[in-house]
């Protein structure tokens, strides 16, 4: 697969990314007409020549060996992510012509996982797809996200809710981050599923109809999402202050867990509770109306 331009936007904006002092590099005063590393310190700092490294930011990966990505991550300072990033931008440059992996998500979730989020009861928890598709959830789950559920006439996204719905900019306080971490996810599962066409064709509707999405998408920033805190404002419940944990799940590939709790004592805990009650109800509960599946388009089951 030519994934060369992916390869030269990435390692150049890293690269702008690093300033001398970052990097250890005296620069006596010198007038520099980049902000970030020359490509001639970026080659030194990584043992290889400046031709050699030139090649590489021009978006040649093939052949190149881990030692010489190593040192390359080492000189652009990459984070653990943008580490990653990179050894799958190389191994997609070096998987030569192959037929495309059938979409991952195609299938159901499997009972077993369904039985496993509602045996959750006092938490929200929900599973999702490289895509951002929330494929299921416990009744919490359909609570929480009910903004973005209601109405829905196909598989609800997060991606498609952050960049495309106004009225994520209340359930976000926090939006511009919010809008800033779901791309970086996307941007990593792009370089480690290359050959999702479903993926694929999610960015491009949102680089279509999002400006914001194409700025952020353009800075090529990459991220783990694994655990941290969250802030939400439910129109039922009001503020949410929420841990979050999300585990892979083994032999589910492209799928991942995500638990929400509440600090124990917090004005949080109280308002699961509300919401808990919310959902139980017959005239509101948001897991009765799920979107029903819809019949894929031809350009979906490529």
């Amino acid at each position: 697969m030519d994934n060369r331009s992916e390869v030269r936007e990435f390692l150049m904006s890293r690269r702008a990314r690093v300033t001398p002092q970052q990097a250890g590099i005296e620069t006596f005063g010198d007038r520099r007409r980049v902000t970030g590393l020359r490509r001639d310190e970026v080659a030194r700092l990584a043992g290889v020549s400046v031709d050699y490294y030139t090649r590489l930011e021009r978006g040649n990966l093939k052949g190149v060996s881990d030692t010489v990505l190593e040192t390359v991550a080492h000189a652009l300072l990459l984070d653990a992510a943008e580490h990653d990033h990179l050894f799958d931008l190389a191994r997609t440059a070096n998987a030569g012509v192959r037929r495309p992996q059938r979409s991952p998500g195609d299938t159901p979730v499997r009972p077993e996982l369904q039985y496993m989020l509602d045996a959750i009861t006092a938490a929200p928890a929900f599973i999702q797809n490289n895509r951002m598709d929330l494929v299921a959830a416990n009744a919490l789950g359909w609570a929480m996200y009910a903004p973005m559920i209601r109405g829905a006439t196909r598989t609800p996204n997060f991606s498609r809710h952050i960049f495309l719905d106004p009225a994520s900019h209340d359930f976000y306080p926090d939006w511009d981050r919010a809008a800033w971490t779901n791309v970086a996810i996307l941007r990593r599962e792009a370089g480690r599923n290359p050959h999702d066409k479903r993926l694929q064709t999610l960015v491009g509707e949102l680089s279509t109809r999002s400006e914001t999405f194409r700025e952020l998408w353009a800075a090529h920033d990459v991220r783990r999402h694994y655990a941290g805190q969250k802030s939400f404002r439910h129109p039922v419940v009001g503020a949410l202050e929420l841990n979050y944990q999300t585990l892979e799940l083994d032999g589910d590939p492209n799928l991942g867990m995500t638990v929400y709790t509440a600090t124990p004592g917090s004005p949080t805990e109280q308002s699961l509770r509300l919401l808990a009650s919310w959902a139980a109800s017959d005239d509101t509960a948001p897991h009765h109306a799920r979107p029903s599946p819809q019949p894929r388009t031809q350009e979906e089951r490529a």
